[in-house]
């Protein structure tokens, strides 16, 4: 868990950079990506000179050989701030070529990590030596060791693209993340996928999902080879992103997702089909496309300029059979009117499962974006299976849904297991499933406990009312309603009657007050007398 100390240490790394100039949020979190790198590049040189030490032996295949010394975190830290930035520009005479720090690490083996094989377009953007030395001083001070201290240390940066303004777009709310994951509940078996990768949020989460529920699956080494081969694969066109969502895993420990630098509704894409059993997404809202651009399958699924409409046909494609989808949309992709917003919502029912919908309130975003939006959940079968869907009404996700999207009920109780009215305790846990904090909230305040609850025991689901918060809806009656999936197509709404009293009474009750009006105005003009 991150501490408050460290908090600080970032926050002071952040404000550092937009004083010395640098204040493009994404642009920030890139260099300091590149530093955090180098700095995990010596503590890897380090970690085999240690081994090679204790084994009397030389080391093999050093990220830095002896020539290459002066490029080390651990050499060019303690360098006054001339003599370091000249080190990152200029650089040293290796093997008969100029070569600095930054050059260096761009030309490590692609096959290391997934980071460092998108490295090729990286630019070193920090021009003098008070900002360059400043940075390197704080970053050297962040408590590293830790898988989980390096990983949420990162995701804490992350967050402040998104407090940042513009970019948040790039990032969905991690407790919604979360609960997409909770509900799908990644398996050690499952090659999970996200076809707008971004910062990889949904992978980080089903890799920490993964390490609670399937510990013991961490120590076999035939998961271990899928692990860190096959399970983790992301698309993003934007290399930028790229780089940033491959050092976010990699500081989350997966060290070689197989992350592709390609547009997912080009043609360039067009050889990934039937691969993937998990797929999360929050692909981008309101895009269009020329329809030259897009891959003619998915075209075929629904003509149509949307992107919204065209990743929900990648999804379907890229799913091998029995695999299982949670994607965010806007809300217009439930009840959209034209053809191929019904073609693509019709497609998802008939030919294969739709298992749920869960309507979010319009503040989620915020407060970037306004829109409504609902989650999706379903399984590609090519066989159709839809038999009843399962609607949800998110109405609170416990943060208020204004802009400043402030914690509700953070509230630590007395006795945990005396709980009042429609309170409910939620626990944030570690990786390893230890309850790092508890807090109490009322059902009003947050439903996610309640979404979980729901769907994972349905017992009961069925013979719930149109009226309440959730219920399910047979497949015909979508068909019926031209598979129109917006929650309040089928939702009922209760009107309690309000009683008043006739409107004899009410008049004479006015006629009263009228005259007690007028006896008091008179006692009032007697005693001005």
């Amino acid at each position: 868990m991150l501490t408050g100390q460290l908090r600080n240490e970032v926050d002071k790394l952040w404000e550092t950079f937009w004083t010395g100039g640098i204040t493009n949020p994404l642009t920030v979190i890139e260099q300091i990506t590149y530093l955090l790198f180098l700095r995990r590049l010596d503590q890897q040189q380090l970690l085999k000179e240690k081994q090679a030490s204790e084994l009397d032996m030389p080391v093999t295949d050093p990220i830095y050989p002896e020539a290459a010394t002066p490029l080390r975190w651990s050499s060019f830290k303690n360098l006054d701030p001339e003599a370091m930035i000249d080190r990152f520009t200029r650089g040293i005479t290796l093997n008969g070529e100029q070569t600095n720090v930054f050059d260096y690490m761009k030309r490590l083996a692609p096959e290391d990590t997934a980071f460092a094989n998108h490295m090729k377009g990286a630019t070193f953007m920090i021009s003098t030596p008070r900002l360059l030395d400043r940075a390197v001083q704080l970053i050297d001070k962040l408590d590293m060791d830790d898988r989980d201290t390096k990983g949420d240390l990162y995701e804490y940066l992350l967050s402040k693209i998104a407090s940042a303004g513009q970019n948040g777009q790039f990032r969905t709310p991690r407790h919604i993340i979360q609960l997409m994951v909770d509900m799908t509940l990644p398996t050690p078996t499952d090659t999970i996928c996200d076809p707008s990768a971004g910062t990889c949020g949904f992978l980080v989460a089903s890799d920490e999902y993964l390490r609670r529920a399937h510990k013991d699956e961490f120590y076999k080494k035939e998961f271990r080879a899928h692990y860190n081969s096959a399970m983790f694969n992301g698309l993003e066109f934007d290399s930028s992103m790229m780089r940033i969502g491959a050092m976010n895993l990699m500081l989350h420990g997966i060290e070689r997702p197989n992350l592709l630098h390609v547009d997912a509704l080009s043609e360039e894409n067009a050889g990934i089909t039937d691969r993937y059993s998990l797929m999360l997404a929050n692909p981008p809202f309101k895009g269009s496309l020329d329809y030259d651009f897009v891959e003619p399958s998915l075209l075929k699924v629904a003509k149509t300029k949307k992107t919204e409409l065209l990743f929900l046909a990648l999804m379907l494609r890229m799913l091998r059979p029995g695999g299982r989808a949670a994607v965010i949309v806007p809300d217009g992709v439930l009840f959209g009117s034209s053809r191929a917003h019904k073609a693509i919502r019709e497609a998802i029912v008939e030919e294969h499962q739709l298992q749920g919908v869960i309507s979010m309130p319009s503040g989620v975003f915020k407060p970037y974006a306004g829109v409504s939006t609902a989650i999706l959940f379903f399984t590609k079968t090519n066989s159709g299976g839809t038999d009843q869907v399962w609607f949800y009404d998110m109405q609170a996700d416990g943060y208020s849904l204004d802009d400043k999207r402030s914690e509700l009920g953070r509230r630590l109780p007395e006795q945990p297991e005396k709980l009042a009215g429609d309170e409910h305790l939620s626990t944030l846990t570690d990786p390893h499933g230890q309850v790092l904090e508890y807090r109490v909230q009322k059902h009003s305040e947050n439903n996610i406990p309640d979404i979980l609850h729901r769907w994972h025991q349905p017992e009961g689901e069925t013979e719930r009312p149109r009226t309440a918060q959730s219920f399910y809806v047979p497949v015909q009656e979508i068909r019926d309603n031209a598979y129109d999936l917006s929650i309040n197509r089928y939702k009922e709404i209760e009107y309690e009657a309000v009683e008043y009293d006739p409107p004899q009474e009410l008049l004479a009750r006015i006629r009263t007050m009228e005259v007690e009006r007028a006896q008091l105005m008179q006692e009032l003009e007697d005693m001005l007398d």
